[in-house]
C-alpha cells in the first residue's frame, strides 16, 4: 500500500504582507504483505512464508503467518513470528494433524496496525491409522476376548484390522492374527488356539494404504486346566471304553448317560479311528475321523474328550458296546424330563471352564456339560484357526439322519443361555463332542 502524501498550506499576515508556507507530511498506512504459497507438505508439517514489499511509511515491528482449520485466521489464532522489516521469509510449520485442511495468512504490523495477506489453503498428507488395544477379558484355558478402538483411519480407508498375538513381546501381523477387513468399526475379538497356563502378548492393528499401525501391547496368562466339577450330591456310576478310558455315568429319569465326553480312539470292535490333524485333510473327509481340540491332547484330552466328525458317528460303533450315540428323540426325552431351563440343569457350575455368565448353571441333573468347543474348517477364512468356542458352548452329535447329505443333527448348550438346543444342524465335516447313552 503506497503512503499518502498530505500537503499543508499555511498563510501568515506579517506587516500587511502575506507569507505562504507549504509543508509535505507522509501519512503512515498498513504494510503491503503477501502470503507465500505453502509447499513441502507432509503428514504433520509444511513450509509457509510471508513477503512484505512496503512498510507503509513506518517500521514493520512484527511479521509472520497465522493458521487455523477455519477460514480467515488472525494473529489471535495459531501464529509464527518471523521478524521485522521488509522482505520474504519462510519457516517450517510443525505439529500439524494428518489429513487436515488448513487456512494460512501472512501478516505484518506497524504503528498503523496489522495487515493480512491473501489466504491460502493446504491439506496435510495421510498417515497410518491410530488404534488402541483397550482390554483383555473372558480369559479361558484356550481363548480370550480383546477389545480395541480405531481413533482415526489416517486419511485412507482401513483395508484390514484385527488382533495379533504371540508368546513373545510386540507381536506383529506376521504372527497369529484375526482379520476383520475394511472400515473403522471394531468389535470385541475372540482369539482362539491358546494353550493353558501360558502368558500371551496382544496388540490391535489396523492397515491402510500408508501402512500398518499397532495399539499398545497388553499381556495376560491363560487359565490352567481344571478337573471336571461333578455334582457332589448325586451318585455316579462308571463305564469303560475299548481304550480303557473310564467315564462317570448318571441316571436322569429313565435314561443313563455318560457324564463325560467320549475320548476313545478306537471303535468298539477295536478298529482304529483315523486321527486327522491337518485342516485341509479334515475338510475333505467323507469317512470317519477324530481329533483333539487344537490338536493338543496333553492339554485337552482328559477333560474335554475328543472331537469326532459325523462319519465316525454314523458307523454306530463309536460308543462302548451296550451304549450308543443318542437320537434327536432321545435328546428330546432328556430335555423334556428336565423341563424349564434344561440347559442350566445340565451345565457344570462356575465360570472356570464356562465363560461368564454361565447362565442358570446348576448341574442338578448330574449331566455335567462342559464347553468343549468345536472344529470347523469354514472358520479359517476369518479366524486363522479351525478350532473355536471352547469355553462358550457344548456341542454333541445326534445319530438321527438329516435330509441334506452334507449336514447332520446336533445338540447345543451356550454360556449365555439356560435353555437346551436340540435339532440344530452342523456340517458333517465339523468336529463335535459325543455323549453316549445306555441302550
Amino acid at each position: 500500500m503506497k503512503p499518502i502524501i498530505k500537503i499543508s498550506v499555511i498563510v501568515i499576515l506579517l506587516f500587511g504582507t502575506a507569507i505562504f508556507f507549504t509543508s509535505c507530511k507522509k501519512e503512515e498506512t498498513l504494510p503491503d504483505v503477501t502470503t507465500i504459497p505453502v509447499t513441502n507438505i507432509t503428514q504433520t508439517s509444511a513450509l509457509a512464508g510471508v513477503t512484505v514489499t512496503d512498510d507503509g511509511g513506518a517500521e514493520v515491528t512484527a511479521m509472520g503467518f497465522c493458521w487455523s482449520t477455519s477460514p480467515n485466521p488472525t494473529i489471535n489464532s495459531n501464529r509464527m513470528d518471523i521478524g521485522t522489516g521488509i522482505g520474504s521469509f519462510t519457516r517450517v510449520l510443525n505439529g500439524l494433524t494428518a489429513n487436515t485442511k488448513y487456512y494460512v495468512r501472512a501478516f505484518a504490523t506497524n504503528s498503523a496496525g496489522t495487515n493480512y495477506g491473501n489466504e491460502v489453503t493446504f491439506t496435510t498428507g495421510s498417515t497410518v491409522p491410530i488404534i488402541k488395544t483397550i482390554s483383555v477379558t473372558e480369559i479361558t484355558m484356550a481363548s480370550a476376548v480383546i477389545g480395541s478402538s480405531i481413533t482415526t483411519d489416517g486419511g485412507q480407508e482401513i483395508i484390514d484390522k484385527g488382533i495379533c498375538w504371540a508368546t513373545i513381546p510386540f507381536p506383529t501381523t506376521n504372527y497369529k492374527r484375526t482379520s476383520w477387513g475394511i472400515g473403522t468399526e471394531t468389535f470385541p475379538d475372540i482369539i482362539y488356539g491358546l494353550h493353558p497356563s501360558t502368558k500371551y502378548y496382544v496388540r490391535a492393528y489396523a492397515v491402510n494404504a500408508v501402512g500398518t499401525a499397532y495399539g499398545d501391547e497388553l499381556s495376560f496368562t491363560t487359565l490352567a486346566v481344571s478337573p471336571i466339577i461333578f455334582n457332589p450330591d448325586l451318585a455316579y456310576g462308571s463305564i469303560a471304553d475299548v481304550d480303557g478310558n473310564l467315564y462317570k455315568t448318571i441316571q436322569i429319569g429313565t435314561q443313563i448317560w455318560m457324564a463325560e465326553n467320549l475320548k476313545t480312539t478306537r471303535f468298539n470292535d477295536g478298529a482304529p479311528i483315523p486321527y486327522v490333524t491337518d485342516d485341509i485333510e479334515w475338510e475333505k473327509l467323507t469317512t470317519p475321523g477324530y481329533c483333539w481340540y487344537d490338536n493338543d491332547p496333553s492339554s485337552f484330552k482328559d477333560i474335554y474328550g475328543a472331537l469326532y466328525n459325523w462319519y465316525a458317528v454314523n458307523t454306530y460303533k463309536l460308543c462302548p458296546i451296550g451304549w450308543h450315540v443318542p437320537t434327536n428323540a432321545e435328546w428330546n426325552n432328556l430335555s423334556d424330563y428336565l423341563g424349564i431351563n434344561a440347559g442350566g440343569k445340565m451345565k457344570e457350575t462356575g465360570t472356570i471352564k464356562w465363560v461368564n455368565p454361565n447362565t442358570g448353571a446348576s448341574n442338578i441333573s448330574g449331566f455335567t456339560a462342559i464347553p468343549g468347543g468345536s472344529r470347523d474348517p469354514f472358520y479359517q477364512e476369518w479366524r486363522y484357526s479351525t478350532f473355536g468356542y471352547l469355553g462358550y458352548n457344548s456341542s454333541w452329535w445326534s445319530a438321527t439322519e438329516y435330509s441334506n447329505p452334507n449336514v447332520g443333527y446336533a445338540a447345543w448348550l451356550y454360556t449365555k443361555e439356560s435353555t437346551f438346543s436340540n435339532g440344530s444342524i452342523a456340517a458333517k465335516i465339523s468336529g463335535l463332542s459325543v455323549r453316549c447313552l445306555k441302550d
